[in-house]
């Protein structure tokens, strides 16, 4: 069954077609969700959220992006839901006080880092910076789309990929260089 004639089925409520839609995309987004949350459970709370208020809203798509990157979204502001309401999320800043930092193109590690290590440091990561981070760079959004989905401005999200980043490749170098674990 073609996408577009799955999703014209979930438009007039056919239950086999959302079951369908929800298998074809459930294991990717409860991977997106959990990059955010850490829980298991969250996540799957997250996504599960996500797809009900996608098949309630089914009939706003309209097929400027594909279903997947909608439904991503929906997601991605599901799982920050989720942070806001455990209070761990984001502290307010003040303008004054953000660094800016030129450098937030390069993120050079080492040749004896590894993919792992990168992902379990990102995890590691305080909530403010984990979320930039991971919009940034796994998700691909710009300064401008953080700001927009955060409810921050874009120099808040700059300062905070380039905290983030630091830390991250600070974490790293630890390992690398034997004084981490």
């Amino acid at each position: 069954m073609f996408q577009t004639e799955l999703i014209e089925k979930c438009k007039n409520n056919d239950r086999k077609a959302q079951l369908h839609l929800y298998r074809q995309y459930c294991e990717g987004m409860f991977i997106v969700a959990n990059r955010f949350l850490k829980h298991t459970e969250d996540a799957e709370d997250a996504m599960q959220e996500a797809f009900i208020n996608a098949f309630q809203k089914i009939d706003q798509y309209t097929a400027t992006v594909s279903f997947g990157a909608w439904l991503k979204k929906i997601v991605i502001n599901k799982s920050l839901d989720k942070l806001r309401a455990k209070q761990q999320y984001y502290v307010t800043i003040d303008e004054a006080q953000l660094e800016v930092i030129a450098d937030e193109d390069s993120w050079q590690t080492s040749d004896e880092t590894t993919l792992e290590e990168v992902k379990t440091e990102i995890e590691n990561l305080p909530d403010k910076y984990r979320v930039v981070v991971i919009l940034f760079l796994l998700e691909g959004y710009d300064h401008q789309e953080i700001s927009e989905i955060l409810n921050i401005s874009t120099t808040a999200s700059r300062t905070q990929l380039l905290r983030g980043k630091k830390k991250l490749q600070h974490a790293l170098k630890k390992k690398n260089h034997g004084t981490g674990y």
